[in-house]
């Protein structure tokens, strides 16, 4: 199916409020996330007494930017399909009234 206008504009609506949400409620938990994930996988690699070496650290770091990439990933593409979805759907009531107003003029002519 050919995807129409409201189907583009709920996509656009969505993705913004899904860029909106993310910056709000996701960029923190995210971080905090990716940051304890880093912190468990360095702790096991380099043990309990990790002194602050530079590789636990980056990798900490790296868990950290990889925790507020997919949360981003997440807000955003959920809110783009439920705002793609909507619009989609609003087409498809606007099409179906569209085809029963015919059918009623149909009707009406004989």
């Amino acid at each position: 199916m050919k995807t129409t206008d409201y189907a583009k504009k709920g996509l656009y609506v969505g993705t913004g409020a899904g860029i909106i949400l993310f910056a709000l409620v996701g960029l923190l938990p995210g971080s905090f996330i990716g940051g304890f994930i880093g912190l468990k996988i360095a702790e096991s690699i380099f043990g309990v007494a990790m002194a602050g070496t530079i590789m636990a650290r980056i990798l900490v770091a790296v868990s950290m930017l990889t925790g507020v990439m997919v949360s981003a990933v997440a807000f955003i593409f959920g809110a783009g399909v439920m705002g793609w979805a909507a619009g989609y759907a609003l087409e498809a009531m606007k099409k179906a009234k569209e085809v029963t107003a015919t059918e009623a003029q149909a009707v009406n002519i004989k």
